[in-house]
């Protein structure tokens, strides 16, 4: 039988929907704990794979994978945590959501968005993998430090009432992102003689502080206007709600899909970077009023680029032995523990009907995540049911855990304090935590790609040719160019819109 449709039996047997079905269930617990990540997550499953037949072990991994990306989007929601750089955009649209008494649509747009992204993203692998693989391998140095120009040009979308303060925080987190050893030269920059910060600043930190503690110091404010952070109504009809809002906008899903795709299949990029680009496409693109404000609109686009990074990170991984993301590393040296490696004989030799079905459980699990997911959301949700009193001690609970969690230093504690307070007084002086992230997260990608190439262009005797002339360096310039000159526009529009509301 053919090693495709021997895949599709394989993964359709208890044995395997099951697999996927614990792996989703984890996944989405992973997600959901602040300061844990899918690739902490597979760390901690890699021991127990070994006695596992590589077929199951790559299944249950995939799985985990995925629905972590969703498990980020529960905390982000609720509370505005992200627990990963991923759940960013997520959580400035998802917890205005929830803040509009509106928090069964959110977890449930957070859950379809996942699994359609799981969808096009297993399709895409099923179904580009060599072709797209092969492109991947044209992106070097130069190509990267573009993708990340491109990236930064989301700051105007994300500014707030004032351009200048928005690229003030984004230069802040630029400046925040060069701290500790230099990722090229080696040396030590602005560590200010403490051991601890000679490894830099530790992004889930960052995010936790940034977005969770300044939540908290809101929460300690209003506590005596506010009983809830938010309110809660049961409303049978959301999911129906839900599913109309996405499922009617092909053109939103159909870019989200393919924003998360392109990004997946370029190592070294990952959720972040395609959350964010689909975020800020569909708030230069949306008609609607309430996008950034809190909609399930606005929401779709990051969580369903998210979870289509997950499968198209695999297509470098399984075909070049180039991981696409952190978590893609993690599935790599499972493979390799277990005797098998990438490359074409995956697909043509002893091992095709592993690969193949592996490559459908990726896209099987976006069914067996809705239906856990479905399941999830109802405990889930009655995290805000929990009054402010007792909501904000337990959130600063979690938030210093998965601070000490992430590298088991109490320093970062302190450090997600200290983040925490400036990310406050920030807010209350106008500024947008966003562009600060933003800078934060995109500065490790473009820094080294910057300095590798300009020593690549040293060595050839023309920047124009390192920087410019090549193919996807051009391409993603002019997108730079159109996404910042779209952000501007839209941030000007906003402003005249407000004055003459005013």
């Amino acid at each position: 039988m053919d090693p495709v449709w021997q895949g599709l039996l394989n993964v359709l047997t208890p044995q395997y929907l099951l697999l996927m079905a614990v792996g989703v269930a984890v996944g989405s617990v992973v997600g959901a704990l602040p300061g844990f990540t899918a690739t902490m997550g597979l760390t901690i499953l890699l021991p127990f794979t070994f006695v596992m037949d590589p077929t199951s072990a790559l299944v249950l991994m995939g799985a985990l994978y995925g629905a972590a990306a969703f498990g980020d989007a529960v905390p982000a929601c609720l509370i505005a945590t992200p627990g990963t750089p991923a759940a960013v955009a997520t959580a400035m649209e998802g917890h205005r959501l929830t803040r509009k008494g509106k928090a069964p649509q959110a977890l449930l747009t957070a859950l379809v968005a996942s699994a359609l992204g799981q969808f096009t993203g297993g399709l895409s692998l099923l179904l580009l993998a060599a072709p797209l693989a092969a492109l991947s391998l044209r992106f070097g140095p130069p190509e990267v430090f573009w993708v990340g120009v491109f990236g930064l040009t989301i700051m105007a979308s994300l500014t707030g009432k004032s351009l200048l303060k928005g690229i003030a925080g984004a230069a802040l987190g630029l400046l925040l992102s060069t701290v500790g050893v230099a990722r090229t030269e080696g040396w030590v920059r602005y560590a200010f003689g403490l051991p601890q910060l000679q490894g830099g600043v530790e992004l889930v930190v960052a995010l936790i502080g940034f977005f969770t503690v300044p939540e908290v110091l809101r929460m300690v404010e209003q506590r005596r206007t506010e009983r809830y952070v938010a309110e809660y109504r049961p409303q049978p009809g959301a999911l129906w709600e839900v599913l109309r809002e996405t499922l009617t906008r092909p053109l939103l899903l159909l870019k989200a899909s393919l924003v998360g795709i392109i990004v997946g299949i370029v190592p070294g990029t990952g959720g972040p970077i395609a959350s964010l680009v689909a975020y800020n496409e569909v708030l230069r693109s949306s008609k609607n009023p309430e996008v950034g404000k809190g909609s399930i609109e606005g929401l779709v686009a990051p969580e369903l680029a998210n979870n289509s990074v997950a499968p198209a990170a695999m297509i470098p991984t399984l075909t070049l032995g180039i991981p696409g993301s952190a978590p893609a590393a993690v599935i790599l040296a499972s493979l390799l523990l277990h005797g098998v490696r990438p490359g074409r004989e995956l697909f043509a030799g002893s091992h095709a009907a592993m690969t193949y079905t592996f490559i459908w459980s990726t896209f099987v699990s976006g069914f067996v995540l809705f239906v856990v997911g479905l399941l999830m959301v109802r405990l889930l949700v009655l995290v805000i049911r929990i009054p402010v009193h007792a909501l904000a001690p337990v959130v600063l609970s979690l938030a210093v855990v998965g601070a000490f969690a992430v590298r088991n230093n109490v320093f970062d504690v302190g450090m997600m304090v200290g983040f925490g307070v400036l990310g406050y007084v920030l807010r209350k002086c106008g500024f947008e935590t966003g562009p600060v992230v933003l800078g934060l997260l995109l500065g490790p990608i473009v820094e080294p790609a910057l300095i590798t190439s300009l020593t690549l262009a040293q060595a050839r005797g023309s920047w124009l040719e390192v920087f410019v002339l090549r193919p996807f360096s051009a391409l993603f310039i002019a997108l730079s160019v159109w996404s910042l000159v779209r952000g501007l526009r839209g941030w000007k529009l906003a402003q005249q819109a407000e004055l003459a509301g005013a």
